[in-house]
């Protein structure tokens, strides 16, 4: 008896945890170790260049500045992964993109910097580290110096998007409140190259990584994914 009670309490324990991970916004990593992949080891359920990106050592990499996608389309989901930047970096993970061909302006693009760089010490806030690219800053930079790996974790339900990197929740963002392709509803201006007021975006779209932009390299791991309710 005292063994069933007991096998009870862990699964009782298990489903909490399980639970836990669901809760936005997360508090802390995910155990994700058992979550889906979310490309396969030889890639065959991305669409990318060939000859830019390759897997190397479980690592994912590219030579040039060319994006790399999931073939699926998801909604509703939690990403998690590592990076890490060379120098200089300026890289980005992409979710909600509808359009392949011309995604910038069709995505929301969580940004990856190297804040430490002195390269970058004069650009505007919402180019920090784990912010939305030109839309909303994070509430403080939490990367690490280039060469280190950093965990990230991204959870988007519906309109909401959360992202969690190296411990800290960095930004929390409702983007039906960004109904202007040209001011952010702080007032500050958006780059014109995001030319769709990010409200107007669909919350359902391949995922996906920018690429060696800047010259700088970018190296990502263990990137899995768990759709939530």
């Amino acid at each position: 008896m005292k063994k069933i009670i007991m096998l009870a309490a862990i699964g009782i324990g298990l489903a909490s945890s399980t639970l836990a991970a669901d809760e936005l916004p997360l508090k802390v990593h995910p155990d994700s170790k058992n979550w889906q992949n979310l490309f396969a080891a030889d890639l065959s359920d991305a669409i990318y260049p060939k000859e830019i990106w390759s897997v190397k050592d479980c690592e994912l990499t590219a030579t040039e500045d060319q994006a790399i996608w999931t073939k699926n389309k998801y909604e509703n989901f939690i990403l998690d992964l590592e990076f890490k930047m060379g120098d200089a970096a300026n890289s980005g993970v992409i979710v909600y993109c509808s359009d392949l061909k011309n995604w910038i302006p069709n995505s929301v693009e969580i940004q990856i910097l190297d804040d430490n760089n002195e390269k970058w010490s004069k650009i505007g806030k919402t180019w920090t580290c784990g912010g939305l690219f030109g839309r909303l800053a994070p509430v403080k930079s939490a990367v690490k110096k280039a060469g280190e790996w950093n965990r990230m974790t991204v959870a988007c339900k519906g309109q909401m998007i959360y992202v969690l990197l190296n411990g800290e929740l960095v930004t929390s963002a409702d983007i039906k409140m960004w109904t202007d392709a040209k001011k952010n509803p702080d007032g500050s201006e958006i780059p014109p190259w995001l030319s769709k007021p990010m409200a107007e975006l669909e919350t359902k779209g391949h995922i996906g990584f920018q690429g060696k932009h800047g010259g700088a390299p970018i190296f990502f791991r263990n990137m899995k994914i768990k759709q939530i309710e």
